[in-house]
């Protein structure tokens, strides 16, 4: 049986297994605000924090990218943020703008879905990400790891703040 995660207390399927803690993290591609790719090794040498969100446009996510950028200026500069959805990057890049995000880079998964389909994140019924945070290290290696089990709920920051931490 798939992994599944509750979007407004129904089950909704992933669309595969997500990565666990151990795993070397999946190269990816997504799209940037500028519309330039985006991929994993672009941040080669750094510790990464995957912010992985349904809608930049929802609470939830607002709250999760808002609280990360703000703990990303606490951390030194070998930590990259990364928050991803399938919005485009103009609503990205709008939202931004709005509430004045600028440590969290957001990057789209909207070209194909590679992303979350090549992470197991992918909501096949509804077309959009599971929540989730996952930390990779400087040799890709992923060292946290977090699929929040209700769509509706906030990720556990402080288990993601620890690992980031340790790692910096």
């Amino acid at each position: 049986m798939a992994d599944t995660v509750l979007f407004k207390g129904n089950p909704v399927e992933l669309s595969g297994t997500p990565p666990h803690i151990g795993d070397t993290a999946p190269p990816f591609e997504l799209t940037g605000g500028d519309m330039a790719p985006v991929t994993l090794a672009d941040s080669a040498g750094k510790i990464r924090i995957l912010s992985i969100v349904p809608s930049i446009d929802t609470p939830v996510c607002s709250i999760q990218t808002a609280r990360f950028n703000r703990e990303l200026d606490s951390l030194p500069d070998s930590v990259v943020g990364y928050t991803i959805s399938i919005d485009t990057p103009f609503a990205q890049n709008r939202w931004c703008g709005v509430e004045g995000v600028e440590k969290m880079k957001l990057l789209s998964d909207f070209r194909g879905n590679t992303f979350g389909r090549d992470y197991g994140l992918y909501l096949n019924d509804i077309g959009l990400l599971a929540r989730a945070v996952i930390i990779v290290d400087k040799d890709d290696k992923i060292v946290y790891e977090e699929l929040v089990p209700s769509i509706s709920e906030e990720p556990d920051y402080a288990a993601a703040l620890q690992a980031l931490k340790e790692l910096a």
